[in-house]
């Protein structure tokens, strides 16, 4: 089938039929598969409506196979960064657990101990904007790898406004929220955890398995190689208003794990506006999102410049941060970094259209003069479509899904990866540019209670923004467990 008509058919898709379980909001969670706590609470032995403490976990494999596709060149002259022509399976492990406490009023302290093991495709290489799978990780090994992935406090103040419920749920004691309030959170955690939420597109371990709809794909949010950074979030909610701003930790180097922790040197901040709103009894909502990341990163002009006056600052000759191109005629950013700017901006949208369908977009626009720091090689991108839970058949705890996702990168770094150059993810050593194309169709089986098996198809269509690479065609298992 061409990307034209599985696009024709995602539209329509979405218009006709989709939806997710709504958790993308304090007042509105209600997961009710976790059940440890509930049975603490049919015991008599824990309040599941006011909540001292809570304790909850998941554990997530996905397994993905991709076919062999053409390809006009793999690896051209030395540059490593292609996703391999030939078939190849990958996985992912995962286990969290999330424990909550609450300390005086407004006071709440959370931890989550996490755990990895995974195989990427090509070694996380050769897919732009819409690797297949959101659990992949930079530094992973197949090796059981395990790391406290978030610990921070958060302080709510209370300034008034209608009373609502909090459901109990990972990262969040139950109790009441005043409609009116401000909300500090400082520490270690996923930005993704507060900015850039959607109720369709978010909880990739219940929804869409690309990365390409965990959040904009040109979203180069500052964290390390695992996903996660350091830092201070303020949010101020007026009723179906809410303004938030970030100050976050950025790695020390490009897509690397360690964290550079001053952040009045180098840093990333958003600020994200959102506004809630009911159209015919069904909920929405709108946000905008802007970053501006301040980091030690390369321009692509500037790498371009610095091989042309001196051919001998070539990819294979520089000793400082690289990515290891064994290509001596290409330009490379390792002879371009200095501190540099950043900036994006996105809006996300979510709507309601009736009780089991649902649909999200969401687009965001980069500066496209930089490198990839964090996030996935992306400059521009857009993804939109849709979900519908299984109430129609007699399952609501099913769900199916079908999505579309296009990214572009900017005419530099066009130029820059046709002279042989390569960033942290994408370089074939020359590129015939298109857009990178995505459909991801998904169904979600609820199995027994807090079990799910997810079945999911994924079609790419120039992959790393080179038609002449591709079709690829890839396959995936999802079996999530939450307790």
């Amino acid at each position: 089938m061409s990307i034209s008509k599985l696009l024709l058919l995602c539209v329509f898709f979405t218009i006709t039929s989709a939806q997710a379980e709504d958790g993308s909001y304090p007042e509105k969670n209600d997961d009710g598969e976790f059940s440890i706590m509930n049975s603490l609470s049919d015991l008599g032995l824990h309040n599941l409506k006011d909540e001292r403490w809570n304790i909850y976990s998941q554990a997530t494999y996905i397994s993905s196979f991709k076919q062999a596709f053409p390809a006009a060149y793999t690896n051209l002259n030395g540059s490593p960064n292609s996703l391999l022509p030939n078939s190849e399976r990958s996985f992912t492990a995962t286990f969290t657990s999330y424990l909550g406490l609450k300390a005086w009023t407004g006071a709440e302290f959370y931890a989550a101990p996490e755990m990895i093991s995974e195989r990427p495709l090509s070694g996380l290489k050769g897919i732009g904007g819409s690797i297949q799978n959101f659990e992949l990780q930079k530094n992973g090994t197949s090796s059981a790898t395990w790391y406290l992935s978030r610990v921070f406090y958060r302080q709510t103040l209370s300034l008034g406004g209608e009373k609502s419920d909090v459901n109990s749920g990972p990262l969040q004691l139950a109790g009441t929220v005043s409609s009116r309030r401000i909300v500090f959170t400082v520490g270690t955690f996923s930005i993704l955890d507060i900015f850039d939420k959607n109720s369709y597109a978010g909880d990739l371990r219940q929804q869409f398995l690309n990365m390409a709809f965990l959040t904009n794909a040109a979203y180069d949010f500052a964290a390390d190689a695992r996903g996660y950074t350091t830092g201070l979030v303020g949010e101020y909610y007026f009723d179906t208003w809410a303004f938030r701003f970030a100050r976050i930790a950025a790695p020390k180097d490009p897509n690397a794990l360690p964290l550079d922790y001053n952040i009045l040197k180098y840093y990333g901040d958003q600020v994200e506006l959102e506004h809630k709103h009911v159209i015919k009894g069904q909920s929405g909502a709108l946000k905008l999102l802007a970053y501006r990341n301040h980091e030690n990163m390369g321009r692509f002009s500037d790498a371009i410049t610095a091989y042309q006056s001196d051919p001998a600052k070539n990819a294979t000759t520089c000793t400082g941060y690289n990515y290891d191109s064994g290509n001596s005629s290409a330009p490379d950013l390792c002879w371009a970094r200095k501190p540099n700017v950043k900036m994006g901006i996105g809006i996300n949208m979510e709507q309601g259209i009736t009780e089991d369908i649902g649909l999200f977009f969401r687009g965001m626009v980069s500066d496209g003069k930089t490198e990839v720091y964090s996030y996935t090689s992306s400059d521009r991108s857009l993804s939109l479509g849709g979900l519908m839970n299984g109430l129609r058949w007699g399952r609501n705890k099913d769900a199916v899904g079908l999505g579309y996702a296009q990214s572009w990168i900017s005419s530099q770094h066009a130029t820059y990866l046709n002279m042989g150059g390569i960033d942290g993810f994408i370089g074939d050593g020359k590129i015939n540019v298109k857009p990178e194309q995505l459909v991801n169709i998904f169904y979600k089986w609820h199995v027994i209670s807090s079990s799910w098996l997810s079945f999911d198809y994924q079609h790419l269509n120039n992959p790393a923004y080179n038609s002449d690479r591709g079709p690829v065609n890839i396959y995936g298992v999802r079996v999530h467990f939450e307790f």
